[in-house]
């Protein structure tokens, strides 16, 4: 049995959970998440809480427990408080600016690189080295920032690229220039 399936969400004051015909529908003050649930998973609201069951003791059943618990989890949140990732550019001479609902990216390349923004995310500049990517979908922030950080991954030896605020770039020694030589 899973333990995180076993525990309850809790809602927030303004947090709709509904389920129906395999829909999960979560309403709140920053907008609505929908989600399909297949298998034998039941989602029941008691009060305050919401609390995700299996219908049957099948293999199928038990692994998707704890993914529909947290998927519910992650999407009560969204709607209350929303998601959030902040993604740095290191390079010289490149920035990024907004311009309507794309950014720009002059990231190295020979031309400027256009992102437009994906339904539901909201992309900002505050600085002309910084990325910041929100909206209320855990799972469509988290692939528009990795989407961002694929258009230069960071390189190894001089940091250059576009990485995540919090990311670690382990550093890799050059070439020794000649040692050895006689």
């Amino acid at each position: 049995m899973s333990r995180i399936g076993k525990l309850p969400v809790a809602l927030p004051a303004g947090v709709t959970v509904t389920f129906e015909n395999g829909l999960l529908t979560v309403k709140g003050s920053k907008g609505t998440l929908t989600q399909t649930v297949v298998g034998d998973i039941n989602i029941k609201v008691e009060g305050t809480e919401a609390i995700v069951e299996k219908t049957s003791q099948t293999p199928d059943a038990n692994a998707k427990h704890g993914l529909y618990r947290a998927l519910l989890h992650n999407m009560v949140v969204g709607v209350t408080d929303g998601y959030k990732k902040t993604l740095k550019v290191n390079g010289v001479g490149w920035k990024v600016a907004k311009q309507g609902n794309k950014i720009v990216l002059n990231v190295g390349y020979s031309h400027p690189v256009d992102f437009v923004e994906p339904q539901g995310i909201k992309l900002e500049c505050p600085t002309a080295n910084e990325i910041t990517v929100s909206g209320i979908d855990k799972i469509l922030v988290g692939q528009t920032a990795a989407d961002i950080r694929n258009i230069r991954i960071p390189e190894p030896y001089h940091g250059y690229g576009i990485a995540y605020s919090d990311e670690v770039i382990e550093r890799k020694e050059g070439k020794t220039g000649g040692k050895g030589k006689k």
